[in-house]
């Protein structure tokens, strides 16, 4: 059943309970990461593992997120900065523990390339925040994996889908 979160703001980004943050570079520019994290949403699927359907919803102000596992998400758009930043807050959700969910993709040019970072700014209760914690080294490898996948599709490097 879907529980509603903790509405919450842009700041949530710098004061969640838990902030996991990951980075890592990619050979394609910032415009066509941006355009495939905040214009090809239905895309996802096929770059990032965990995530099995992306939709945009109530005319591209939100978004309906599956995962692997059957947990899904309904979210609202914060931020849509092209080239710049992408961020969204999970409003509903069927999994336990949450209490409040935003997350934050930032793209800067680094050389040709781009340098992303994801933020993953969450509130939730004791043992959830505790799980979280631990599921870093889990997020990161699933982060690093998904944005590696996406560089070779839009770069067309061969193997980057391994």
């Amino acid at each position: 059943m879907a529980r509603r979160l903790r509405p919450v703001g842009l700041d949530f980004i710098d004061d969640a309970p838990v902030r996991l943050v990951f980075a890592t570079e990619t050979a394609a520019p910032p415009e066509a990461v941006y355009q495939a994290l905040a214009e090809e949403v239905e895309g996802w699927p096929r770059w990032f593992r965990a995530v099995t359907l992306v939709r945009p919803t109530h005319g591209g102000a939100g978004r309906e997120v599956r995962l692997m596992g059957g947990v899904r998400f309904q979210e609202t758009i914060m931020a849509a900065d092209p080239e710049q930043r992408y961020a969204y807050r999970v409003d509903t959700t069927n999994a336990p523990g949450f209490r409040a969910l935003l997350e934050e993709w930032r793209l800067t040019p680094s050389g040709s390339g781009t340098h992303v970072r994801w933020t993953f700014a969450a509130d939730g209760s004791a043992p959830f925040r505790l799980g979280l914690t631990a599921a870093r080294p889990g997020l990161g490898h699933s982060f690093r994996t998904a944005v590696r996948t996406l560089d070779g599709r839009l770069t067309g490097r061969r193997g980057a889908d391994q």
